[in-house]
């Protein structure tokens, strides 16, 4: 068992407590039902436990494919051990089909194919507010510098690559997502970009590939997707069962020979 402390941040569907560990914090995962334009509150029973094994399941997928990402290993039913990062002040979405805003602001059908995935940047202001903006803005302001953007770019497309691979395989099709990048300060100057928050039905738009119907509102869709995935049995679960669930470790990132491709910054010299 991991110790946890005091609140970090907290949000809607999650929360980060610090550890005892200065360098790591406890992601912990809430039923509370994600807001949105046309949802107000309520929760999801059980939720939290899904997108907690779903998220740390992606993490690990990831970090198989070179991507090096927060997660370091599940801790027990809602909770996960994190590295502690440095959280931007900008999320980024990819989008790979027209639906929500987009579809809104362009007055696209939804479920338009794209002519190929789109990145969008969002400035963060709280939780559930976010603000479209462009790499002229993160620049200008200075939320990230130019290999930092660079670097954030190829994350997004490498990342993109992958879950519509994974999901398509699954009979789901990933019609956009969000996702958060954080910084990791080495004690040489280097600086490392990692992913972080999570990866599960609250953050991605997921649509069966059959029906176009969303997996989304429902303990059914998260527990549909889940089993699809092979984390949570097929015959669905309670709090009893999973309590029995093996816990999930991201091998890769608790491997300390293994090396990440730091973002040199001239002039840096260790944590700021």
């Amino acid at each position: 068992m991991t110790a946890k402390n005091s609140k970090l941040v907290g949000g809607v569907t999650k929360t980060l407590f610090s550890s005892p560990e200065d360098d790591k914090a406890v992601l912990s995962f809430t039923d509370n039902r994600r807001q949105s334009s046309d949802r107000q509150g309520g929760m999801i029973c059980g939720k939290g436990i899904i997108n907690n094994r779903i998220s740390a399941h992606l993490m690990s997928c990831l970090e198989s494919i070179g991507l090096p990402t927060h997660f370091l290993r599940s801790i027990n039913m809602r909770e996960q051990q994190v590295r502690r990062l440095e959280a931007m002040d900008v999320v980024f979405r990819v989008r790979n089909v027209a639906a929500g805003g987009l579809s809104k602001r362009l007055g696209l059908d939804e479920g338009t194919i794209l002519p190929r995935p789109i990145i969008e940047f969002y400035r963060k202001r709280g939780a559930g507010d976010y603000n479209l903006v462009t790499d002229d803005h993160i620049l200008a302001f200075q939320w990230a510098d130019a290999l930092e953007l660079e670097e954030i770019v190829t994350i997004a497309y490498r990342t993109n690559d992958y879950l519509n691979g994974l999901m398509t395989g699954l009979g789901i099709r990933l019609v956009d997502f969000q996702m958060e990048i954080g910084r990791l300060y080495g004690d040489y100057g280097e600086l490392y970009l990692m992913i972080m928050d999570e990866l599960s039905p609250d953050s991605m738009r997921l649509w069966d590939i059959k029906t176009n119907k969303p997996f989304m509102g429902d303990l059914e869709s998260y527990q549909e997707v889940a089993a699809r995935l092979g984390v949570i049995p097929r015959e669905g679960f309670n709090e009893k069962k999973a309590q029995n669930w093996d816990n999930i470790e991201n091998i890769l990132a608790n491997d300390t020979t293994r090396k990440i491709r730091p973002i040199i910054k001239k002039g840096t010299k260790g944590r700021p």
